[in-house]
């Protein structure tokens, strides 16, 4: 007997495996016997000779367009970045504010971000029934590009899936905004991955507000600054509002996660 291309040869120790009795394998009539158990159709079709071999093409474009509607169309991950600086250094200063968010979200997702792949801190998981990647650059912030390039290429990810999460000296403190697409701003982690990307800037963004240094301050001074206890009670409330808008971008779209984004408010206005 041959299925496809692969010979199947029975034997009696075959049968009796698929549990028949060795002595059906003896008798001329066990293929009759069979058909009283309903192990088999009792019934088969009967194609002349001018019509089976359409009938043989059909059925088998109908079994291809069958298996090709049941079978689910394959669904690119999500690759969510979170830019900053490696090292206890830089922990929890406002250059890092990408990291925390980018934490804070894969804590509520219950992901774990402790693998180490593409010079990144990396984790993957599902937000709903969306595959999610997570990614924390370690080239520091100037070379993020390297890591993130570098995951879009292997994993073959449309950059309208890339979601970048960073922190913006021009928005107020823990304002956040989220955009479809637009330049570097200024940023240097955002500079190293539109290079990275060949120029191609049309990939989404989450920018978080770390306001501006206050007086005279130099601008890498601030930005290295650790936040106060007063601010990390703020940036507690806008990781909650990042989460929501993350999850409402993945299930829902960037139009309404925008608008949401757009229409929240800060603690003090909440006050």
């Amino acid at each position: 007997m041959k299925l496809g291309s692969t010979a199947v040869v029975v034997t009696s120790s075959s049968v009796a495996t698929l549990g028949f009795p060795k002595n059906y394998y003896n008798k001329p009539s066990w293929f009759g016997q069979l058909l009283k158990t309903n192990m088999f159709p009792h019934h088969f079709p009967i194609l002349s000779s001018s019509s089976s071999s359409a009938s043989i093409s059909t059925t088998t474009e109908d079994s291809s367009d069958a298996v090709a509607a049941a079978k689910p169309k394959q669904q690119h991950p999500w690759l969510i970045v979170g830019l900053g600086n490696p090292g206890k250094k830089y922990h929890s200063t406002r250059h890092n504010v990408g990291f925390q968010m980018v934490d804070a979200l894969a804590d509520a997702e219950g992901i774990s971000i402790s693998g180490v792949s593409f010079k990144a801190l990396f984790g993957k998981g599902f937000i709903g029934n969306v595959p999610v990647m997570f990614a924390k650059p370690q080239t520091f912030m100037n070379a993020s590009g390297e890591s993130v390039g570098a995951i879009v290429s292997y994993y073959k990810i449309p950059l309208k899936q890339v979601l970048l999460i960073y922190d913006d000296l021009d928005l107020p403190f823990a304002k956040l905004r989220l955009l479809p697409k637009g330049g570097h701003g200024g940023h240097n982690g955002m500079k190293s991955v539109i290079n990275h990307f060949k120029g191609n800037c049309d990939f989404p963004r989450l920018r978080i507000g770390i306001g501006r240094p206050p007086g005279k301050m130099d601008t890498a001074n601030f930005v290295l600054r650790p936040f106060t206890k007063q601010e990390h009670e703020e940036l507690d409330f806008m990781f909650q509002q990042g989460i929501e808008a993350v999850r409402i971008l993945l299930l829902q779209g960037l139009n309404k996660s925008a608008t949401f984004v757009n229409s929240t408010k800060s603690v003090e206005q909440l006050g």
